[in-house]
Order: C-alpha cells, then sequence, then structure tokens
C-alpha cells in the first residue's frame, strides 16, 4: 500500500511539473464575432420585444388619454414616447446586461475591442448616436458583412462589437 501512495504521489507531482511547464505558454483566444444574419435576426427579436412594450403600455395609456396615434409627423406625442422607448431598451439593456434579449436568446454579447467593461459614455454612443446614423442610412448596417472584427458602423464609433458568448461546458 505504501508502495502505491509513493508512486502515486510520484506521478501527481511529475503531472504537477508538466502543468507548470506548459502553463506559460497562454494564447489568447480569438473571439468568435457575430455576423450580419445573426444579428439582424436578433434585432428583429428586439423590434418584437418593443413593438410589444409598445403595444401593451404605450398605446393604451394615449387611448385612454384620448391622444391621437396616427400623427405621422416625427413630433407627434406617440413618435416621441415610442422613440424614447426604442433608445431606451438598446441602451438600458445593452449598460447593464452586456445584450438585449434578442442577443441573449442568439447567445451573443457586446463587448468593447479592449475587453473593458461597458461604460456609459460607449453605450450611448454606440447605441443613441451610432444607431441613429446607421438607421438614417440602412446601407451601413450592412458593413457587418464586410470587416473582419463584423463591426457595424455603431460599433466602430464606439469601439466595440458583438460576439457569440462562451457556454460553459
Amino acid at each position: 500500500m505504501d508502495r502505491e501512495k509513493q508512486e502515486f504521489e510520484k506521478t501527481g507531482q511529475n503531472n504537477a511539473d508538466h502543468f507548470q511547464e506548459n502553463s506559460a505558454e497562454v494564447h489568447p483566444i480569438e473571439p468568435n464575432y457575430a455576423g450580419f444574419w445573426i444579428r439582424f435576426w436578433a434585432y428583429l427579436l428586439d423590434l418584437v420585444v418593443i413593438a410589444s412594450i409598445n403595444g401593451i403600455l404605450v398605446y393604451p395609456v394615449f387611448r385612454l388619454m384620448d391622444l391621437p396615434l396616427n400623427k405621422a409627423s416625427m413630433f407627434a406625442p406617440i413618435s416621441i414616447v415610442t422613440a424614447i422607448i426604442f433608445y431606451a431598451y438598446f441602451i438600458l439593456m445593452t449598460k447593464f446586461l452586456g445584450q438585449t434579449l434578442g442577443k441573449m436568446v442568439f447567445g451573443l454579447k457586446v463587448k468593447t475591442l479592449n475587453d473593458t467593461k461597458l461604460n456609459w459614455s460607449t453605450v450611448l454612443f454606440r447605441e443613441w448616436i451610432g444607431r441613429f446614423i446607421s438607421g438614417t442610412i440602412l446601407v451601413l448596417y450592412f458593413v457587418v458583412g464586410f470587416l473582419p472584427k463584423k463591426q457595424g458602423v455603431h460599433d466602430l464609433f464606439a469601439d466595440t462589437t458583438v460576439v457569440h458568448e462562451r457556454i460553459p461546458v
């Protein structure tokens, strides 16, 4: 029994030495960047969530207050409130969770290029200003498919990208 114990301790020590020698060779893992189509489907799901919020909360309140829902003006009260809901959803979800519900479903997450925590200025610039610019000129969303880190114009502005989350095995 003592011989088995000594041999076990000896092989265990050899394994520990081997681990220490090889552990110095750490290679950074390249993130798995999310491409155009997966981000597109996540965005569509987010639009469904936002439309549901508006349909459950905003429109009934406007009806109760007898405010018009069909004004086509950008400055109509319904347009302003729904725009606030739209931008607040993306800004707050990205800041506090790093992902929206659509990104959660598809296993995506917003990350900074230098792998730091998302701060308010980064999130505001990405989700508000960048999204407004990309939404105004829709073709800018297609940039995601052609850049190596799969960044949209709003990601380029904010030094962010969207990656597939690593799921622990």
